[in-house]
């Protein structure tokens, strides 16, 4: 994956040009409050991603790791702002993930015991998750690298079928 950067790249400043393989897709950023990215307090971009109509944990490691590539050191704070999801830090691909979806369903039943009765059934339980699974991830960032333990992966965890599309906040604050 190639990834071309705003400022300096002949981008404007928070837009950014992905390549993988022969997709390519253009991100545009949302400045907090409006601020210029690179005024030396905070840079953050909003993406968006699909989790479809299933419970779904995430993988975002690699946006994430672009994002900060050459930064230096600092810290990437990562929040997605939805009632109804979070962020984890965990292993994936060895059948954590999947563990988890299956903790959460034991833990928070899809079914019909939920206050909070809109959309699905269960949907309820979508509501209560991110007092488990928080909406926010922190992790330094060292030398413009990810600063996580080996299996450590940061993922968006979904519970809710009801809403197809996420927005996640990657923001960036240099040390």
């Amino acid at each position: 994956m190639r990834t071309s950067h705003g400022q300096g790249g002949g981008l404007p400043c928070g837009v950014r040009v992905v390549c993988a393989g022969a997709q390519a897709r253009l991100r545009v950023a949302r400045d907090l409050n409006g601020v210029g990215c690179h005024d030396g307090r905070m840079d953050s971009h909003v993406t968006t991603y699909r989790t479809g109509d299933v419970e779904r944990v995430l993988d975002l490691t690699s946006d994430a790791a672009d994002w900060v590539a050459g930064r230096g050191d600092g810290l990437l704070h990562v929040f997605v702002p939805h009632a109804t999801a979070g962020i984890a830090i965990l292993e994936t691909g060895a059948g954590s993930d999947d563990d988890l979806l299956a903790a959460l369903r034991d833990l928070l039943p899809a079914d019909d015991r939920w206050r909070h009765r809109h959309g699905s059934l269960g949907h309820g339980r979508s509501h209560v998750m991110p007092a488990l699974i928080p909406p926010y991830a922190s992790v330094p960032v060292l030398g413009g690298r990810l600063a996580l333990g080996t299996w450590q992966s940061i993922c968006l965890v979904d519970l809710n079928v009801d809403n197809a599309e996420r927005e996640v906040r990657f923001s960036f604050v240099g040390g």
